[in-house]
């Protein structure tokens, strides 16, 4: 992903509802519950852990059993310090005591609440890029005082931050895009993929697949450990396939449509879209919210709305217009689409979708721009589909004018798409000699217009017709 451009606006619920899931999460829940459990004889070693003496009182404490108990209790208790849910008060002795952060669980706002689990999910995702125990006991250089031999690990840390956060980053993209699953699952194969192979390979190499296999594995470990933060639901590769699965290549079952969730399948949960999207806005990434233009002005909710899809534009118009009387809104927005820029089709086009959803109500603020060069045409099709009485016929140059603002939206909007294309056919169609009038609009696009017509239009004689055109118009504007 780039930071440069904006990506699409996700959904967020409500931070109390957040907050609420933020603390029934196991990371969390059990960090609370051992920072409740600590008292004054509780000690820590010179690392900040629990001593080993003290483990199964913890764990017990949480109600874990079984053999990996004590690990999970460690794990709650590091949490728990990482947030300051407790604090050591003395290093020397291991003495702790309640941290300022755990009235706040139970007496802090939602914000607050959350900006504990932020602390605790960064815990886990650091974590989450550190090679296994045994990996790491493989590592160590006895020879060397004991210390962990990085170069033995084959791991880079940097490296693998940067791959997890790029895997998420993808997982984010793909669940707030308009044509992504939204809040359905993602098959892992598919999410390794989109961060291994390159986007211009048509067919994945052997070693391709293999990295794809060895980052499916990798993730499959990441995810398991994630999950407890609130951030994923997952279900987990299938042990059956694990086994089949040898040091170097993929799984010798082929995957399928029919059985790809063996593969294991991972969905951002609400909170774990909140969580991501604030990372993305540490990171510098456009990364908005629904709702984010509610409390702006008409021209930034329709700049703003630009490269949004349908369905958020009319989300975000919604809670836009939520805030506002609905004719006082309706001359807010007519006023704010006017405009000879290159973005200005496109905001009058968001314009006539937001003035849809106002209603009949706006029916007096059209009126007042009929006779608008920019928004008359606009004004006089709002009316004639509202049923409106009275409204005063076009006149030809306003209607070619209109054609040419509506396809430089659409071309903005849409690039070269099938609907496009369809139109441009439709046009050229219904309107004989239309190339002939078109070029003389006198319209800021009226030749990248033309210019389009002739690359979309599949008739090749229609098609130099428009370039053709596109020629005299720039020729005629100087463009």
């Amino acid at each position: 992903m780039s930071n440069s451009s904006p990506l699409p606006p996700v959904r967020l619920t409500d931070d109390a509802e957040l907050a609420r899931a933020a603390l029934s999460t196991p990371l969390l829940s059990r960090a609370a519950r051992l920072a409740r459990w600590a008292g004054p004889d509780t000690r820590v070693d010179a690392g900040g852990g629990l001593t080993d003496e003290q483990l199964p009182a913890a764990a017990e404490a949480l109600g874990l059993t079984g053999d990996d108990a004590a690990a999970h209790a460690s794990e709650a208790w590091r949490i728990a310090v990482d947030t300051g849910l407790v604090e050591i008060t003395d290093e020397e002795t291991g003495t702790v005591t309640a941290g300022g952060n755990l009235g706040r669980l139970t007496a802090g706002s939602p914000s607050e609440v959350l900006d504990i689990w932020r602390d605790a999910l960064e815990a886990v995702l650091a974590d989450a890029s550190v090679p296994d125990l045994d990996d790491l006991i493989d590592a160590v250089d006895l020879e060397d005082g004991g210390e962990i031999d990085l170069s033995r690990l084959d791991w880079d840390p940097e490296a693998e931050a940067e791959f997890l956060d790029g895997v998420l980053g993808n997982l984010y993209l793909l669940t707030v895009s308009e044509d992504g699953p939204g809040e359905g699952p993602v098959p892992l194969p598919a999410l390794a993929a989109s961060v291994i192979v390159p986007g211009d390979m048509e067919e994945p190499s052997n070693a391709v697949l293999e990295q794809v296999s060895d980052a499916m594995m990798r993730l499959d470990d990441q995810f398991r450990m994630l999950e407890p933060a609130g951030i994923v639901e997952y279900r987990p590769v299938d042990e059956a396939l694990m086994a089949d699965v040898d040091d170097t290549g993929p799984a010798a079952e082929p995957v399928d449509d029919t059985d790809v969730s063996r593969y294991g399948m991972v969905r951002l949960t609400p909170l774990g879209l909140y969580g991501l999207r604030a990372r993305l806005l540490e990171a510098g990434f456009d990364a908005p919210a629904v709702g984010d233009l509610a409390d702006k002005g008409a021209d930034a909710l329709l700049d703003g709305t630009a490269a949004y899809g349908p369905r958020a534009v009319r989300a975000e118009t919604e809670r836009w217009l939520a805030h506002r009387e609905p004719l006082h809104a309706a001359r807010e927005l007519l006023a704010a689409a006017r405009g000879s820029d290159p973005a200005a089709p496109l905001r009058r086009l968001r314009c006539q979708e937001a003035l849809s959803l106002v209603g009949r109500a706006a029916e007096p603020a059209l009126r007042e721009v009929l006779d608008d060069p920019e928004l008359g045409g606009l004004a006089r099709v709002w009316l004639t589909e509202h049923g409106a009485p009275d409204v005063p016929a076009p006149s030809e140059a306003m209607i070619f004018w209109l054609t040419v603002d509506t396809v430089a939206a659409q071309l903005a909007a849409e690039g070269n798409s099938e609907e496009l294309r369809a139109l441009v056919e439709g046009l050229a169609a219904q309107h004989d000699g239309f190339f002939a009038t078109a070029w003389r609009v006198d319209h800021p696009a009226t030749a990248d217009v033309l210019e389009a017509m002739g690359r979309l239009h599949p008739d090749k004689k229609v098609a130099k017709e428009a370039r053709k055109a596109a020629f005299k118009a720039r020729s005629a504007h100087g463009g």
